[in-house]
């Protein structure tokens, strides 16, 4: 039912289809989860690692018309650094309880939850994942995680599992050859 290999099962397939907004966790996720702090004059200061494949996923996304979001709980200057870089439209930070935000962005964006995708890792990503018409899990994401995913990736959080989703839905929607050749650095 929530399939690593390749090619994904028909069902898989159908839902991505239908994604119009894809969304995602941030924590775990688009990055490793690893929170680096430092503190330069006393202030702390956050940092995150970002995959290159996941920017490029993103960046093929919106290239292919598809509304990109991120709900976390943290809030991090890096991330919205790195948000603005990708032309990421929704950015929710400091969120404790992802489903207000999220149905803020459904209202935002003017879809239902069918046509959403969100790629998560941990609990409080549930109850977004149990709405959505696809429900994501990166390949470290916790056991209740997979449980209500269509699909895990085969990548791990923060190493191109972004990009796989984006991929997934790309390919099921019959846009990924035409913008391979499109993609740019």
């Amino acid at each position: 039912m929530s399939p690593t290999a390749s090619k994904p099962p028909a069902s898989v397939a159908q839902r991505a289809k239908r994604i119009q907004l894809l969304l995602m966790d941030v924590d775990g996720t688009l990055s490793r989860g690893v929170c680096l702090l430092s503190q330069p004059n006393g202030a702390a200061l956050e940092m995150k690692v970002f995959h290159p494949h996941d920017g490029a996923g993103l960046a093929l996304a919106c290239l292919a018309g598809i509304r990109t979001g991120m709900i976390t709980g943290r809030e991090s200057a890096a991330l919205t650094v790195r948000a603005r870089e990708m032309h990421v439209e929704f950015v929710y930070q400091k969120q404790a309880l992802k489903l207000p935000p999220y149905e803020e962005i459904l209202g935002r964006a003017g879809v239902d939850d069918r046509a959403v995708a969100y790629v998560g890792d941990d609990l409080p990503d549930l109850p977004v994942m149990q709405r959505v018409g696809l429900a994501v899990a990166v390949n470290d994401a916790a056991p209740e995680v997979k449980r209500v995913a269509h699909y895990i990736t085969r990548a791990r959080g923060g190493e191109g599992a972004v990009r796989e989703a984006v991929e997934l839905i790309l390919k099921a929607q019959g846009k990924w050859r035409e913008l391979v050749g499109r993609a740019r650095a």
